[in-house]
């Protein structure tokens, strides 16, 4: 679980930046798609820390 988590902050810090760029780059300048990605990113990043983790362990 420590492991999961030290990975989640790198992972969803990733994720969520890709996510925002995605959006930047359709050309999407509102703050809601921006918000949305990022916080789909950091959700998206909960299971792939998981098994990255467990993938480690």
């Amino acid at each position: 679980m420590r492991l999961m988590m030290v990975l989640y902050s790198m992972i969803a810090t990733a994720m969520a930046g890709t996510g925002v760029i995605v959006v930047l780059t359709m050309g999407q300048v509102t703050l809601y798609p921006i918000i949305a990605a990022a916080a789909a990113g950091a959700v998206l990043a909960l299971p792939v820390s998981w098994f990255v983790a467990r993938q480690i362990s």
